[in-house]
This record gives structure tokens, C-alpha cells and sequence, in this order.
């Protein structure tokens, strides 16, 4: 499918930031960069837009250069044909040649939520480009799957509806597009009325794109195909991220979990720290002060250490 809808505008959420537009490897990506320094990559997640990080990136471009992208068929990032399947893999390949674009050959990631999934990916496929990696939320797609109990499938039912053969979770998105991407929100942040009307605004305007939401379902079929199977090789094999890993994660959502994201990261990175934070599942909205206190000495460290 080919993305068709107006550009949308993020201008007023990343003061003294500039528009990032390049064509790179099957996308047309679009989000922001500002700051100097050493380069720090950041994705967001589902059902957002580059908008998550408008808390996090300001502060981060005073020390670092900060590439903030929508995901590929997120917000206002166009792909063109998504056969072959926009896997993590692909994704990652596509983030990659953005970097090289804009002329960043080594760099850090942050990742939140499926842009934690795109940024481990790229970790592990493109191992001398990636200096650290952070991950918001977010343990490897064989773990999560293989810790699926009725808890996680009731919490987490997106993951198998989305994920349904084209075209029927599509047909029934577009039937009240705004009635979900709203539920999906509340759910995540414990309440609309916690999330900045303007950035809820821009959220629901992606959303309503039917290239967008294809996109949001092709992600999630990938994770439950093509991403998985990738995992396992890459675990069987014995392949592990060789950056220094940071994990961070909701005090919140670990309450109702029996496993440290620690431990099961350790089984994929040699260096990892980390530690839970207060707030939901929307850390970068939700607890940003925190975030930050815990990614900047994690960066910093990262790089005096490149």
C-alpha cells in the first residue's frame, strides 16, 4: 500500500528542531532531528507517532544529535509496497540507511514499545552501527510470546486480533477508528486525560489513515511470523546484542509478571543495566523526567566508552 495522507505536522511539539524528510531503502521517512553531538536514534511504539518523544528528544539535543523518525507506515513515514512483509528485520535494514543518510555511521538507540522491537532487531543485524541500545518496556518477541498466559493474552489482545490475516482486522478498524486508537491509549496510560490533548489529537489523525492502520497490522502479523522465527535463529544460534543494553520498564505492568526483564535480557546481551520506573506503559509520556535521569549517564557512558 502506498501512504496517502497529508502530511502530518509535529512542528509545535520539537521547538528549534527540524523536519526530517529522506527517502531511504522502500521509505519515505518523516519526524524530526535537532541538537549536535553524538547521534542517538529514537523510536516510538504503537499506536503512536515520532510525537511520544516530544518530552524526552529537547532534552537529549542538548548533549546529542536526535533523530526522532515515525516507524515505516506510522504517522507520516510512507512505504511503498509491503511485499516482502515489513518485518523487524526490514525495518531495521531501512533504519539503518536513514542513519547513513544523514551521515551517522555509529549511533545509539532508544526504543519504546515496537520501536524497542525495530531497535533490538537492528542491534543484533547491524551490529557495528549500533554503540547502545535502550529498551523501553520492551523484552524480546520468542520471550514475550513464550510467557503468554490468560493474564497477558486478556491485557494484551491486541497482539493476536492485529495480527489476523489481511484483510479482516482492517475491515473492523475502519468502523470507528478513533473508538480504538482511544481505548488502546486509556488502557496504556491509565486514562486519556493523561495524555496531552494536542499529542492525543495527532495520534487519532495518524490513525485514521487505513494505510497507517494496514501498516500497525502488518507489524504485528510480522511479530507473529517472520520476527519470531528470527528470534529463535538468532537465539539458537547464540547471537546476542554486542552494545551495553539498558532496560527500563513500568513498575506497573511488572506487578502482574513472574520474570525480571533483567534476567531475560541477560540471556541476549553480555551488559545489561536497568531498573523499573513509576508510571504505565507510556514511559517516555508518562515518567520522562525519570527516563531521562536513567538514559543520559547510560548514554554518556556508552559513548566515552566507543
Amino acid at each position: 500500500m502506498t501512504h496517502g495522507t497529508a502530511r502530518l505536522s509535529s512542528d509545535g511539539f520539537f521547538p528549534g528542531f527540524s523536519r526530517l524528510e529522506a527517502d531511504t531503502d522502500g521509505v519515505v521517512f518523516s519526524g524530526v532531528t535537532g541538537g549536535s553531538g553524538p547521534p542517538v536514534l529514537l523510536l516510538h511504539g504503537y499506536p503512536q507517532t515520532h510525537v511520544a518523544w516530544r518530552l524526552i528528544a529537547p532534552a537529549l539535543a542538548r548533549s546529542y544529535t536526535v533523530v526522532v523518525p515515525d516507524l515505516p507506515g506510522y504517522g507520516a513515514s510512507r512505504t511503498g509496497s509491503d511485499q516482502p512483509r515489513w518485518t523487524k528485520r526490514r525495518v531495521a535494514h531501512a533504519l539503518a540507511g536513514l542513519m547513513t543518510h544523514l551521515g551517522h555511521e555509529q549511533f545509539a538507540v532508544a526504543g519504546h514499545d515496537r520501536g524497542a522491537r525495530a531497535g533490538y532487531r537492528l542491534a543484533l543485524d547491524h551490529p557495528a552501527r549500533v554503540a547502545a541500545y535502550a529498551s523501553l518496556t520492551v523484552i524480546p518477541t520468542l520471550d514475550a510470546f513464550a510467557g503468554v498466559d490468560t493474564r497477558f493474552a486478556l491485557n494484551a489482545w491486541h497482539w493476536f486480533f492485529l495480527a489476523q490475516p489481511f484483510d479482516l482486522p482492517e475491515r473492523m478498524l475502519s468502523a470507528d477508528p478513533d473508538a480504538f486508537i482511544d481505548a488502546a491509549l486509556s488502557k496504556m496510560a491509565g486514562g486519556l486525560d493523561r495524555i496531552d490533548p494536542l499529542a492525543l489529537d495527532h495520534y487519532r489523525a495518524a490513525f485514521r489513515d487505513p494505510d497507517v492502520r494496514h501498516a500497525i497490522c502488518e507489524d504485528y502479523r510480522a511479530a507473529a511470523a517472520e520476527d519470531l522465527q528470527h528470534d529463535a535463529d538468532d537465539f539458537d544460534a547464540g547471537n546476542k546484542l554486542a552494545c551495553r543494553v539498558l532496560m527500563l520498564w513500568s513498575e506497573q505492568e511488572q506487578r502482574s509478571r513472574k520474570v525480571s526483564p533483567l534476567d531475560v535480557w541477560s540471556k541476549w546481551a553480555a551488559h545489561v543495566t536497568g531498573r523499573a520506573l513509576p508510571g504505565g506503559h507510556l514511559l517516555p509520556e508518562d515518567a520522562p523526567d525519570e527516563v531521562l535521569s536513567a538514559l543520559m549517564p547510560f548514554l554518556a557512558d556508552a559513548f566515552c566508552g566507543s
